[in-house]
């Protein structure tokens, strides 16, 4: 019977979208290197890219080498490398990026560091803390809810075409509008207990940026003889927050602006010469919302940088400084993205 046959596939359609959705939903929050907090113990660039993406941890860098002498950053934007001494795989991949001439603009080497391998893996390390929900899986798990909402709108929306159809025939002829309603509540309970979140960062990653806000913090990992109290502000809150040399402010909030970026586009922007960069360029990189891109775009949170306001990083900064984004099309949470 038609009434017997429409149930029927309303059920296989939504187990099917409903067993895609908690397994992608499941997937995207699953811990392969599972850690307590590290508190404020954690390293500098690691709590750089927990509070704003890719684009705050080269900020950071850059902070730290202009600090040390090792690079001069021009008013107008031109960064000249002065010692070819690297001390973690982030300075490396700056020096790359710098080129032979050991000279680059601000922009473009700063969205070229963001979607290097080396700051795409301390995403990758802090979601396999679950601090972080990967991006890449994000998206799989959005995705594949989507296909359940249209699913669960098509139960009713086919209930009631079908009961218009067989208006005035047998019973037996007609929807079962008690097997329809079932149906729709369960599609409705998969949709409300797989709800990803709009962000990136997780509860843990919160949790981890509560214990450095507001505190003072001081990185003990990660800072050289630069200033430690002047990196852990950097880290957590950005250039924006206030650099005493005024020069160097202005010209790294300015290769934070919004720009194209060059090259093919993937889910929102440029890719990475080595590869996708998965914390770049989705939506979403950081804690609750936001987009962004490993370029120079902005970023929110939630998204791209970081906790639930940001794109890739903390609740309320985004990608690259508060301004940035990160760039490629993917690795800016959540809150968010790829923030400053």
């Amino acid at each position: 019977m038609w009434h017997t046959t429409h149930l029927t596939v309303l059920t296989v359609l939504l187990i099917a979208a409903g067993l895609s959705t908690v397994v992608t939903f499941v997937a995207a929050r699953r811990r392969s290197d599972p850690a307590d907090l590290p508190g404020t113990g954690i390293p500098l660039l690691d709590a750089a890219f927990l509070a704003g993406g890719p684009g705050r941890v080269v900020d950071t860098v850059l902070v730290r080498m202009h600090q040390e002498g090792r690079v001069i950053v021009s008013r107008g934007g031109l960064v000249t490398v002065t010692s070819n001494t690297a001390y973690d795989e982030v300075e490396a991949a700056l020096l790359v990026a710098a080129g032979d001439l050991r000279q680059r603009d601000l922009p473009g080497l700063r969205r070229a560091v963001m979607t290097s391998d080396a700051v795409q893996r301390i995403g990758d390390r802090l979601a396999a803390h679950g601090l972080m929900l990967d991006p890449a899986l994000l998206r799989r798990a959005r995705s594949a809810r989507r296909l359940l909402w249209l699913v669960v709108l098509a139960i009713p929306v086919s209930t009631v075409v079908g009961s218009i159809l067989a208006a005035g025939r047998p019973a037996a002829e007609r929807p079962l509008l008690g097997g329809a309603t079932a149906l729709l509540f369960a599609g409705v309970v998969l949709l409300v207990t797989t709800r990803p979140g709009r962000g990136r960062i997780t509860r843990a990653g919160r949790r981890q940026l509560g214990q450095l806000t507001g505190t003072g913090w001081r990185p003990r990992h990660g800072v050289g003889v630069a200033s430690g109290a002047l990196l852990g502000v950097v880290a957590l809150e950005g250039v924006n927050a206030g650099l005493p040399d005024e020069e160097l402010q202005a010209a790294m909030l300015a290769a934070a602006r919004p720009v194209p970026v060059p090259g093919p586009s993937s889910s929102s922007g440029s890719s990475c010469s080595s590869g996708p960069a998965n914390w770049c360029g989705s939506s979403d990189p950081g804690s609750s919302g936001g987009s962004s891109s490993c370029g120079s775009s902005s970023c929110g949170s939630s998204s791209g940088c970081g906790s639930s306001s940001s794109s890739c990083g903390s609740s309320s900064s985004s990608c690259g400084s508060s301004s940035s984004s990160c760039g490629s099309s993917s690795s800016c949470g959540g809150g968010s993205s790829c923030g400053s």
